[in-house]
């Protein structure tokens, strides 16, 4: 049986680039999300998970000069792509750290925001990170989560290869104690945690031909090919015609694609 997986896609450097470009396509969205949690000029928030970029600038932008920006971010590429950003773009109010978003070691108490996004989705026992969270913020602040639900993803006309293709990521996922319908959990996660005014808002998307996310199920794909392969859940030579399949549904225009259903979900701790 395969070891519970620290990250479902793994950090190739082809995952580095596609986590970079979604911080860019999924900006407006943070950006509603934390206007409606009103971070003020000089607070301190905390990314879990921030991978290469995450939404460290955003929240840069929100706090100002005198304020503070943490990400944590468990893999060492990942850490060093973000350092670079920050020193790149003038950033000194952000800091990255090497470390474990369900252990931190971060002072409990400390941030006016902990915020993670398609962190929980993508790991085992996410209810650990959000209970580290819950211990981050201070009493009066917030825990937001921006989570994925895998069961809306639809492809029309159906991709005859779409069921073995999905069951395939379902069985790996199990393997490794990974849920990919999450998403629909976290508002009781956030409420067994401790979290009131818990609030919630379903997101899902049209991925037209040309959009940067049409193609996202073919690069998750090849980010599990080896992994997929090792655990001999599928053979080299179907994944192949698999892929190809997908790739050459995607690519027809008259495909209409629809992205997973996505929750934006954020509570306040007591006090």
């Amino acid at each position: 049986m395969a070891q519970p997986d620290p990250y479902f896609l793994g950090y190739r450097q082809a995952e580095q680039q596609r986590l970079q470009q979604q911080a860019q396509q999924l900006a407006e969205e943070a950006d509603w999300l934390f206007d409606q949690i009103g971070i003020p000029p000089g607070a301190h928030t905390l990314e879990i998970g921030c991978g290469p970029l995450g939404c460290l600038a955003l929240l840069a932008q929100r706090v100002g000069p005198h304020g503070m920006v943490v990400g944590v971010e468990r893999n060492e590429d990942s850490v060093q792509l973000a350092r670079q950003y920050i020193a790149e773009h003038h950033l000194p109010q952000v800091e990255v750290r090497l470390g474990d978003g369900k252990a931190t070691g971060l002072p409990r108490e400390s941030f006016d925001l902990a915020f993670a996004r398609l962190v929980l989705v993508n790991i085992p026992e996410p209810e650990r990170v959000v209970d580290e969270m819950m211990a981050l913020v201070r009493p009066g602040g917030v825990v937001a989560l921006h989570e994925a639900d895998w069961s809306a993803h639809l492809l029309y006309p159906p991709l005859p290869a779409g069921p073995r293709l999905f069951q395939l990521l379902e069985a790996y996922s199990q393997l490794n104690g990974i849920d990919l319908f999450v998403g629909r959990r976290v508002p009781s996660l956030l409420r067994a945690a401790g979290l009131i005014d818990v609030q919630v808002r379903p997101l899902i998307h049209v991925y037209p031909p040309g959009h940067g996310r049409r193609l996202i199920y073919c690069q998750f794909l090849e980010n599990l090919r080896e992994r997929l392969l090792a655990v001999g859940l599928v053979t080299e030579v179907e994944l192949t015609q698999l892929m190809a399949d997908l790739k050459r549904h995607l690519d027809d225009p008259d495909t209409l694609v629809v992205s997973n259903l996505f929750f934006q979900v954020w509570g306040r701790k007591p006090g």
